[in-house]
């Protein structure tokens, strides 16, 4: 039942954020949304600074209700690789501009953390079953990560 619940309000919270997300008009308001829901996450549960790579990725999952559901893919060189296998409500829409907007908790959540994160792949894009991202320790450079949204521009 608290299974239930829990699987309820995240998929009630996702489908409120993307009406906002998918109205470009309206991306001021899907930014406070997403912007006070991470620093209220970040805050109610206790997410510190990394100190090390190996870190940001464990201080990510914190901020979700089942690591299961966003596996740690390892580290390579200097970015954790990670999914997200949490239904999206954009899923198969092909807007990735609205999931951009609604990322911006996840960005939140790592700058809080001392890192960055960029969206790789999204269930947004047709056929994608889950998310794919990227993050590295705030400072370092993103030369060499293509982030979705801009990739779907061209």
């Amino acid at each position: 039942m608290r299974k239930q619940i829990i699987r309820g309000s995240v998929q009630g919270t996702l489908a409120v954020l993307a009406f906002f997300a998918r109205r470009p008009a309206l991306s001021g308001m899907t930014s406070f949304l997403t912007s006070s829901m991470a620093r209220l996450t970040v805050q109610a549960k206790g997410i510190g600074r990394a100190a090390a790579l190996e870190e940001l990725g464990a201080l990510w999952q914190l901020s979700f209700p089942a690591r299961k559901q966003v596996p740690l893919e390892g580290v390579s060189g200097n970015t954790v690789f990670a999914q997200i296998h949490t239904p999206c409500p954009l899923r198969g829409t092909g807007d990735l501009q609205a999931c951009h907007r609604m990322m911006q908790f996840d960005r939140e959540v790592l700058d809080r953390a001392g890192g960055q994160l960029v969206v790789l792949e999204s269930q947004a894009e047709p056929g994608r079953t889950y998310c794919r991202v990227a993050m590295r320790m705030k400072g370092e450079s993103l030369e060499g990560l293509a982030p979705a949204h801009e990739r779907a521009r061209t």
